[in-house]
């Protein structure tokens, strides 16, 4: 199972501040290499260094399924349409309205 930091509530990883049925993403940090479920989260609890990922490395696996921890990569997760690729679970589509925390968007 790999390691999501954070103020992790349950296995899904949701968190204290995202908690709701379809909060079940994590996101690896580009700074710190460390999955965390939201940036409050990583601000809380992370490098002190937060940087987003750069577009050339959208190829790379940087968000994790918290029902399947299936890790998917950047490109996957934005051309999902909110659903988990391998075990269809749905994502919350409101997570778009904060990708310029996470990817260099």
């Amino acid at each position: 199972m790999i390691e999501v930091k954070g103020n992790v509530i349950d296995k899904q990883t949701r968190c204290a501040h995202y908690h709701s049925e379809r909060d079940v993403i994590a996101i690896k940090f580009f700074c710190c290499q460390t999955y965390f479920p939201c940036v409050h989260c990583h601000e809380e609890h992370g490098c002190g260094n937060h940087a987003v990922w750069p577009k050339e490395r959208f190829h790379e696996k940087a968000v994790l399924c918290g029902v399947c921890q299936t890790e998917l990569t950047i490109e996957q997760y934005m051309m999902s349409d909110y659903r988990c690729p391998h075990c269809d679970a749905a994502f919350n589509p409101g997570c778009q309205l904060h990708a310029h925390y996470y990817f260099d968007i």
